[in-house]
């Protein structure tokens, strides 16, 4: 079991590809907003709907790590605390809610294509944050100190 969960975190560093690959694509917004916006929002709509993906995709994988260990002690104290716990967990279920709900109904509310494919994108981005809601959830089961201390 052990190699299966070391093999499965060294996955997990493919996260950082990803999550550069959709920082490019933010980045290109940004540079269409600060380099002389005209009020259009289409040139950017395809590099919104990218960075979406490729976020939630690295997000997928970086569920991938082991969740008895934390990253920082940030993190630590987060998951240590109960209260610190569950509030970051509900704030994560909401958000991700949120965009699920925005996603799907974008996805069939849209007449435009463009937005379309955003609101795929934000499914998809809606997704990773899924896997790290239960990667959240086992954290927190893993570290609180009420429980575990």
């Amino acid at each position: 079991m052990e190699r299966t969960t070391r093999l499965f975190h060294l996955v997990s560093y493919l996260q950082y590809p990803f999550h550069l690959w959709g920082l490019y694509h933010i980045v290109k917004v940004y540079i269409v907003l600060f380099g002389g916006f005209d009020g259009n929002l289409e040139p950017m709509l395809p590099d919104i709907q990218n960075s979406l993906i490729f976020m939630g995709i690295g997000m997928s994988f970086s569920t991938l790590q082991d969740t008895k260990k934390t990253q920082n002690n940030i993190s630590k104290k987060i998951w240590q605390s109960p209260t610190k716990g569950k509030i970051f967990i509900f704030s994560l279920a909401a958000s991700n809610l949120f965009m699920f709900v925005l996603g799907i109904s974008g996805l069939y509310v849209s007449q435009d294509n463009a937005l379309s494919e955003v609101s795929l994108g934000l499914i998809v981005f809606a997704i990773g944050i899924l896997g790290v809601l239960k990667a959240a959830m086992e954290m927190f089961e893993n570290h609180r100190l009420d429980k575990n201390g």
